[in-house]
């Protein structure tokens, strides 16, 4: 479910979590009022392991099974904040200098070098978890006892599906919670990852699975409505009223849910947000306002995204990467999330995500029905429309989606590289955008040149190594060279 969360992230919102991450890792999880990331991400964000908490492998978050899916997805997943080590003040080192002189590529630590391996072997046992549990559940026939209890608890229809959602997710999240708790605080504490208390991150993760359980019991029931209405087309319709949810989740996700987590307020360097502002109306980005929020409590992680679709369309930073990056590198940082805006991949992900979520869905209705065939006595129902399918649905997702995660993840580098482009374009900062994926490389623990047999399933994004060199050799302007996207901009 990982592919299907990581598009639906993308469609979501565009985070410099993400814009930083490293291959390893994923979306960055809701955070709060002054500023939260959501998410995922990152997925959003540290690498993978830094950054991911998550109890059922990352949120399958909607992408999985229409709303169902979407809500339960989300209560799999324990919310976590990104987090990473010190690094040395970074005064505005770009500024002055000439923006053509080349950056080195860093050489990772061997510190890094080993939050990388252990990482690895954390995604492998993440994605084995995400199948276990839901196997766990279907074939003992545990799924079909909570449905009973469910039932008996509901009594109607509509209430028999949403508790046991709540059931459901109450399960796997308490399952799950000691390698959450070993991911997303014993390792990044190890490592010198997170500023974050134990209060803290057990009272985000508890806030998250609250949220998840209550989204999972108001629309739980539309695509277990549709199964019962259309077995034949359902896997259709629910792709259809996917649409219009991620819309919902895009535009009410930055007012309602983040703030539960932080508080957003207004940027104390008036100056900078004037600046930034004006980088975005030069990027055609009007009408966005800009928050800053007080994350040097939780973490040393940098992070910064745009977010939230009319009304709600903001401009979101953390305190940290405002006191940690200069101007010109921070500016590059912004210039690039607004890149995904102008570019329209927006859009662009929510048509890739509807097609990959409407032959997942097919997948899983023709597999679903002839493993309830074969199987049907020890599931302990008969028919997909059952509520007690959710873990051979989510089971069947999970598969599918590693089929999925290499053309999805193909599709997410390339409008990365050209949201980096479009950066470059913008700004004409190369050492400045290079000096700040430097930085963090050095802040998150990262290998800028990662195992790239892995690549097809974990690499959202081009390698640390690849976008440095890109910032060190793009620079059209000088040899008199038509821009790419010269002609979005606004002067």
């Amino acid at each position: 479910m990982d592919g299907m969360f990581h598009l639906f992230e993308r469609v979501r919102r565009s985070s410099l979590a993400s814009w930083i991450r490293s291959p390893k890792r994923p979306p960055s999880l809701p955070l709060s009022r002054r500023e939260r990331v959501p998410g995922g991400r990152v997925r959003g964000t540290g690498p993978e392991e830094k950054i991911a908490l998550r109890s059922n492998r990352s949120i399958l978050a909607g992408m999985a099974i229409g709303f169902l899916l979407l809500a339960l997805s989300a209560g799999l997943s324990i919310a976590r904040e990104p987090v990473a080590s010190p690094l040395p003040s970074a005064s505005p080192a770009s500024d002055g200098l000439d923006e053509r002189t080349p950056v080195d590529v860093p050489r990772p630590s061997a510190l890094a070098l080993q939050f990388e391996r252990g990482g690895n072997w954390l995604w492998v046992v993440n994605h084995i978890w995400a199948l276990a549990v839901p196997a766990l559940l279907l074939f003992t026939g545990a799924s079909a006892r909570l449905r009973d209890l469910a039932a008996w608890i509901g009594r109607t229809w509509f209430f028999t599906i949403g508790v046991y959602v709540v059931l459901y997710t109450a399960t796997v999240f308490v399952a799950s919670l000691p390698l959450s708790y070993f991911q997303g605080y014993i390792r990044l504490h190890a490592y010198g990852l997170s500023e974050q208390t134990l209060g803290r991150w057990l009272g985000n993760a508890l806030k998250f699975q609250m949220v998840s359980m209550a989204v999972g019991f108001c629309f739980a029931c539309v695509p277990f409505w549709l199964l019962a209405r259309s077995p034949r087309r359902w896997w259709l319709w629910t792709t259809l009223l996917t649409v219009p949810f991620l819309f919902g989740v895009m535009l009410l996700k930055p007012i309602w849910v983040d703030p539960l987590f932080n508080d957003f307020g207004r940027m104390r360097n008036e100056a900078l947000e004037c600046d930034i502002l004006t980088l975005a109306r030069r990027a055609g980005i009007e009408g966005s306002r800009v928050f800053e929020v007080d994350k040097s409590r939780d973490t040393k992680a940098l992070n910064a995204y745009v977010t939230g679709v009319l009304g709600t369309k903001r401009i979101v930073l953390w305190d940290t990467l405002v006191d940690k990056l200069g101007e010109k590198e921070l500016l590059f940082v912004m210039a690039h999330e607004m890149g995904h805006y102008a570019l329209g991949h927006v859009a662009r992900s929510v048509l890739l995500s509807t097609l990959g979520i409407l032959a997942s869905l097919l997948v899983v209705d023709r597999v679903g029905r002839l493993l309830i065939g074969r199987f049907r006595a020890r599931f302990g129902f008969d028919r997909l429309s059952d509520v007690a399918s959710v873990p051979l649905l989510l089971l069947l997702m999970e598969v599918t989606s590693l089929v999925v995660l290499p053309a999805a993840f193909a599709y997410s580098r390339h409008q990365e590289h050209e949201a980096d482009r479009f950066a470059l374009e913008l700004t004409r900062s190369n050492r400045s955008g290079a000096l700040a994926f430097g930085k963090f490389v050095r802040e998150n623990l990262s290998n800028p040149r990662p195992n790239p047999l892995l690549r097809p399933w974990k690499a959202t994004h081009p390698s640390i190594g690849e976008r440095i060199e890109f910032c060190n050799s793009y620079h059209p302007w000088n040899r008199g060279q038509p821009l790419k996207y010269g002609a979005l901009f606004r002067h």
